[in-house]
């Protein structure tokens, strides 16, 4: 039973009145918004718009950003349910040890370590390819040892990046919004003016035909198939119906990045009403304008021309204006500038709540007298994605950030689900329309796009979460709060305390 023993909710919302774990409320929902445009448009929009629409779905690669918008909607509906009813640190993390179980939130945890650090270091890398771009443009040339070009040994732009950023996290999370406030205004700026400024290049020829013939899709061998394949013996096509849902798998990266403003519960000031705006609002822009900037792109330059490694900025060349590529290049650093950010500040809010319920060792969750920022936990995690970012090629290690989002969402429409169930009483300041069948949605969309990763991806994951349960059952286990009586009577299912408060709930007997 101690497997499934669950933390309450009260006991959550309490934990986070402890004044050395406090963190300071000081975000707004326009605050939240502009966290998750920040961290969602970045390498999806400048680069996998290109791979989409030249491997497998063409013009109609808008139609796979719709895809792939619809099952995080339907994620990120369940997500707005639990912020608003949990509004605590950990976001999928805190929502399934109130609901599933210790096990399961460990789990989940666990799965969100190899989600950020994997993802901040993976976009680290991208931000320093982009700067070596731009300096070139400036006549001043990196060595190739310092860039993590080939022959690189060491990736010095990257890891300097994550070093300061990992600094502007630890000054505040105010400071941090604002600086994120002002680098997401000059990109979206940038997509902006790549939608107005590419109309005048589109041609309607480069739309036809709108979804090109299907034909098979060159898959791999052994555990470079993909998961689908190796069931069902066939690979899914490239182009056609099925090259706009295999596109839509890829694209999927796109999206990454809204669960992180439920990161950022405790430092919103209505949680209750603020983070649903932020979660939804933030994934309608990015999607409106992922959206439209396939469709320019698209008809800028023909499906089967586009460039796969900068397509915007390569779309702007092919038509005779250098100045607009360069110009693209600056948003594209800004825009991986606060995906880096904020993917950090997402890792170290996970990380500070499973060290306050003692998951992980509790001095990690000690928050800074004056910056009110859980500062140790901030500056492990950076000084990690700086050493991966720094000296490891994490091309194939990318694909675990997909996989490991799409479980974490599986869990929360379920935990969505089962709590309506177990805890009708609670107040929840958003709900989920539809009751269980848009929590079910979600997880079938999430399953559907799994099938569409390799199998090598699949044995990854496992492998991170066999290593991830090692950790639990010889450390966590034994130095959970849970299991040292921080709240009554661990092992038992949660019941409703006498006080269902947020803000006023009694401490639990001793």
């Amino acid at each position: 039973m101690s497997l499934l023993r669950r933390k309450s909710v009260e006991q959550s919302i309490r934990d986070t009145e402890q004044p050395e774990h406090q963190l300071r409320r000081e975000l707004s929902a326009l605050d939240l918004t502009v966290f998750g445009v920040g961290v969602i448009i970045g390498t999806g929009i400048f680069v996998l718009t290109g791979v989409a629409a030249n491997q497998a779905a063409g013009p109609a690669v808008a139609l796979s950003f719709v895809v792939a918008a619809v099952a995080c909607a339907l994620a990120a509906l369940c997500y707005a349910e639990f912020a608003s009813t949990v509004p605590v640190a950990g976001s999928a993390y805190t929502y399934s040890y109130a609901t599933l179980g210790e096990l399961t939130a460990w789990i989940i945890g666990w799965d969100l370590i190899l989600e950020f650090v994997l993802a901040g270091a993976t976009v680290a890398v991208g931000w320093s390819q982009y700067f070596a771009v731009l300096l070139e443009t400036l006549g001043v040339t990196l060595p190739a040892a310092v860039t993590g070009g080939e022959g690189g040994v060491f990736n010095l732009p990257a890891t300097l990046i994550v070093l300061i950023l990992t600094g502007v996290l630890i000054a505040g999370i105010k400071i941090s919004s604002r600086v994120n406030a002002v680098v997401v205004t000059v990109k979206v700026a940038v997509v902006l003016f790549v939608i107005v400024a590419g109309l005048f290049f589109v041609k309607g020829g480069n739309y036809v035909p709108f979804v090109p013939p299907a034909e098979p899709a060159s898959g791999g061998a052994g555990a470079g198939v993909t998961l689908l394949e190796a069931i069902f013996g066939q690979a899914p096509a490239n182009f056609g119906i099925s090259g706009i849902f295999a596109a839509a798998a890829l694209v999927f990266f796109a999206f990454i990045g809204f669960d992180i403003v439920a990161t950022a519960a405790e430092e919103t000031r209505v949680p209750q009403r603020d983070l649903p705006r932020g979660i939804l609002g933030s994934l309608a822009i990015c999607t409106a304008l992922y959206v439209a900037v396939s469709l320019v792109v698209v008809g800028m330059q023909n499906y089967t021309e586009l460039d796969t490694a900068a397509p915007l900025a390569a779309a702007f060349q092919a038509v005779g204006q250098p100045f607009f590529a360069n110009l693209i290049t600056v948003g594209a650093l800004a825009g991986l500038t606060t995906v880096v950010m904020i993917l950090m500040l997402g890792q170290s809010r996970v990380a500070f709540a499973m060290s306050r319920d003692g998951l992980l060792p509790r001095w990690l969750s000690r928050v800074h007298p004056r910056y009110g920022t859980p500062h140790r936990i901030t500056v492990i995690v950076g000084l990690l994605v700086a050493v991966l970012a720094g000296f490891i090629r994490l091309e194939e290690l990318a694909e675990l950030v997909n996989i490991g989002t799409l479980f974490a969402f599986v869990l929360v429409a379920a935990a969505v689900i089962l709590l309506r169930r177990t805890r009708p009483d609670l107040p929840r300041g958003f709900r989920v329309p539809g009751g269980p069948v848009i929590p079910a949605l979600a997880m079938v969309a999430c399953v559907v796009l799994m099938l569409f990763l390799t199998v090598a991806t699949w044995l990854r994951f496992l492998a991170w979460m066999a290593l991830g349960l090692l950790v639990y059952f010889l450390y966590s286990r034994r130095h959970s709060r849970l299991a040292h009586g921080a709240q009554g009577h661990p092992s038992m299912p949660d019941q409703p305390d006498l006080d269902t408060g947020f803000g006023s709930a009694s401490p639990p007997p001793r």
